[in-house]
């Protein structure tokens, strides 16, 4: 049986999927739970036309993602947080702090949960870097350089 899935199933596929799975599988779980549709014709046809429409989407969304790489390629960003005389920060440099600084230095918005420090915390003065995904496979690398005020 054939059918079309329209949520992610673990261990069976993602949403969107054209997929084959047991008469018994298909009847009694996934489509009564909703989890998918049985594929007759037009519903090829239809996903066919999405699947061609969202390959688009994604392009269009990689280009973006790839120009703002570009731009953040090589960035190194100075935080200043308060610190004390050994070193040690007064609680620590998160990615709220990162992103305020990228949006400061190039005016760009970025969300603090794609910012991914290389260490877990950073809570002494010094060198770092951390990792901005910006999308599934485009990500870029910058620097920090966290002094104390």
């Amino acid at each position: 049986m054939e059918v079309i899935l329209t949520k992610d199933v673990n261990g069976v596929g993602y949403k969107n999927d054209l997929i084959s799975v047991k008469d018994g599988f298909g009847r009694n779980y996934l489509i009564p739970k909703g989890l998918a549709t049985i594929a007759n014709d037009s519903k090829k046809k239809a996903l066919a036309e999405l699947k061609k429409q969202q390959a688009y989407k994604e392009e269009k969304i990689v280009k973006e993602a790839e120009s703002i790489a570009e731009l953040l390629k090589g960035l190194e960003l100075t935080i200043g947080v308060k610190a004390g005389t050994s070193g040690k920060i007064f609680g620590s440099v998160n990615s709220i702090m990162v992103a305020n600084a990228i949006k400061e230095a190039k005016d760009l918005d970025i969300d603090r949960k794609k910012i991914h420090f290389d260490e877990d915390h950073i809570k002494e003065v010094g060198k770092y870097s951390a990792t901005i995904k910006l999308y599934k496979e485009v990500k870029v690398d910058i620097s920090l350089d966290v002094v104390g005020e």
